[in-house]
């Protein structure tokens, strides 16, 4: 099986492009950090804190999103192998 450039291409845009809309998914556990908001899907990797303003608010945990990065362009992947599977098969 070869994996062409163009579809690398497309899985790793894709996955960026859906990593980064998941960040602005609240994913805040019940009775979680009162003060916090947890952003991104399925992993959190971006925090809002409720500190002194001396603090910038954000906290971006770069492990978090490196996993959601990967789960994200390992499904776009798969839903572009199946489609153009479908597209083969309603060709014949």
């Amino acid at each position: 099986m070869e994996i062409s450039k163009m579809f690398a291409v497309k899985s790793i845009v894709g996955g960026a492009v859906i990593t980064l809309v998941t960040g602005l998914y609240n994913s805040t556990p019940g009775g979680g950090l009162i003060g916090a908001t947890w952003y991104g899907f399925p992993v959190t990797w971006i925090r809002w804190l409720a500190v002194g303003p001396q603090y910038s608010p954000w906290a971006v945990d770069w492990m978090g999103l490196v996993i959601d990065l990967v789960v994200w362009i390992v499904v776009v992947g798969i839903v572009l192998y199946l489609a153009k599977g479908m597209m083969k098969k309603g060709k014949k």
